[in-house]
């Protein structure tokens, strides 16, 4: 059989053995939904897996009937994302633990247990987290939990579409500006079934790469699995596969089956066929920040601790007093402009106008009168400058103002001194571009937001020809698959590593902060009328 793949004839000759890796969501069929039923005028389109957008997965309202079919049909697995939540409408009674109706489990890993596979999972009560098992041979009705959490469609595709049955999210953010090439409805903000279209992957044996094999091939084939050394195929790894084995098997050579796509380094280096040492698994800590600007799309970027630039400072803005209070530090007063005038429905709390001035002291509480009973509420202590004074005021930690700093702090700060001195986030635009690269593509933008230190996982690498230079690279936001080779690694050190600026996506600059600590909220202005 002749058949294209990328462009290219490709041909699988009578004899020929494949070794199946995988089956992969090849692209997804979306029909849009009403009601949780597809809508009888609704016409189906392609969506390609890189479809800008994040959506909210809907839980799937029919049942699975056995612990067994959920791990068949549902991906459960090491990652962040591998970890499903379902609940059952009866009571699961266990040896030591008792698991309520409705109760959500969370399913974290199978493994065998006592000779049996089991699935490891956990419910959390009152803080407390409580692990058990659960054979597979549990039967009962196991329903969806709900899941708030936002997902790309290719993160859909990879782990929250289960086998034989379709999904059905909903639109929660855009990403981009509507345009006719754009295959879903103008203002869309609705439900889409999904249907996927899977692929094939295989390797063959006189190849190094991997096969991408179109579900609807008209070939035949046949099971020869029981009778033929699979050993003697290549063992593709993912970036996930590696990170995950052993730190005792660092370092190792591989050589890469399928390349990342990318001009800058070290992207452009990583191509099919190409010889390279992994010299180990960590973690590190990268700065996202964000370019300032009024306008959208805004540039994201994961900025290393090591990087050699230098900032300056930017006047931060902050729509609330409660941000002021989050802002403030004991190293330096906060001094601030109002932009915007505010009326206070209290006369013991002060009424702000635009153009006035304030020093931020510290958050206490206060007493006021409200419709006629005395209420305690949280405010913030400031000084307001006058011409040739300051004069003490109170400002409701609730009031939305706004306010602009006052920087009078002209020093240039390394990326770590700021992580350092100062609270997140945090203004500033690049003084000194860092000269140990060949491009600091930060130096160009006008003015950057420093939004919060995160944790995430890297492999170092390098050539294995030439080992000048050693590189980082990101485990999660790399799609890149290697195979090992037994060689001998000429040097164990791995030599001057080079860390590079991260320009992320929208989509992955929303991945990257949702697993970050969410951002405290301001209390609520107390209401008008009791309720």
């Amino acid at each position: 059989s002749i058949y294209e793949m990328f462009g290219n004839e490709c041909c699988l000759s009578t004899g020929e053995v494949i070794k199946v890796i995988g089956f992969k969501i090849n692209k997804l069929i979306a029909s849009i939904c009403e009601n949780n039923e597809v809508s009888r005028f609704s016409a189906k389109v392609e969506l390609p897996l890189n479809f800008p957008g994040l959506y909210k997965v809907v839980a799937d309202k029919t049942p699975y009937v056995s612990i067994e079919e959920i791990t068949k049909k549902v991906s459960i697995g090491p990652t962040r994302f591998g970890h499903p939540c379902f609940y059952s409408p009866e009571d699961i009674k266990l040896a030591n633990l008792t698991i309520k109706h409705g109760e959500q489990i969370t399913f974290n890993s199978v493994e065998e247990v006592n000779g049996m596979l089991a699935v490891n999972c956990g419910v959390v009560r009152n803080n407390q987290s409580h692990s058990f098992t659960l054979p597979l041979s549990q039967e009962g009705k196991f329903y969806e939990c709900e899941d708030d959490q936002i997902y790309t469609l290719k993160e859909i595709a990879e782990w929250k579409i289960p086998k034989c049955r379709n999904r059905i999210v909903k639109l929660s953010n855009t990403l981009q500006t509507w345009d006719s090439s754009n295959p879903l409805p103008e203002n869309f903000d609705g439900c889409l079934v999904l249907t996927p279209v899977y692929e094939v992957q295989a390797v063959m044996k006189f190849r190094k790469d991997i096969v991408h094999i179109l579900s609807d091939l008209d070939v035949e084939v046949k099971d020869i699995t029981d009778c033929y050394d699979i050993s003697s195929f290549l063992q593709p790894l993912s970036l996930e596969d590696v990170f995950e084995r052993t730190s005792k098997e660092f370092p190792m050579v591989a050589e890469i089956m399928e390349g990342p796509s990318g001009s800058r380094k070290p992207y452009n280096l990583l191509h099919t066929g190409k010889e390279i040492v992994i010299y180990k698994k960590y973690q590190a800590t990268r700065v996202l920040a964000s370019e300032i600007r009024s306008d959208s799309p805004k540039r994201h970027f994961l900025i290393p601790l090591s990087y050699k630039g230098k900032f300056k400072r930017r006047p931060r803005e902050f729509p609330t007093a409660y941000d002021l209070e989050i802002a403030r530090s004991e190293k330096e007063q906060l001094h601030v402009v109002a932009t915007k005038a505010f009326e206070s429905p209290h006369k013991e709390l002060f009424s702000v106008s635009v153009g006035d001035q304030f020093l931020v002291q510290q958050c206490q509480s206060s007493e006021v009168l409200y419709e006629g009973r005395k209420k305690v509420i949280d405010v913030l202590a400031c000084e307001q400058i006058l011409s040739d004074t300051y004069k003490k005021v109170l400002l409701p930690m609730y009031m939305e103002g706004g306010f602009v700093e006052v920087v009078h702090d002209k020093k240039q700060y390394q990326l770590s001194e700021i992580c350092k001195e100062f609270r997140l986030p945090f203004n500033v635009k690049v003084s000194v571009r860092d000269l140990s690269v060949e491009e600091d593509v930060l130096a160009a933008v006008p003015g950057l937001r420093f939004e919060e230190e995160i944790t995430d996982s890297y492999l170092m690498i390098s050539s294995i020809g030439s080992p000048v230079e050693s590189w980082e690279i990101p485990v999660y936001r790399l799609n890149m698959c290697v195979h090992l080779l037994s060689k001998d690694i000429q040097t164990v050190v791995p030599p001057a590593t080079k860390t590079t600026v991260e320009e992320i996506s929208e989509e992955q600059y929303y991945m990257v902060r949702r697993y970050e600590n969410q951002t405290l909220h301001p209390p609520p202005r107390p209401p008008k009328k009791p309720t």
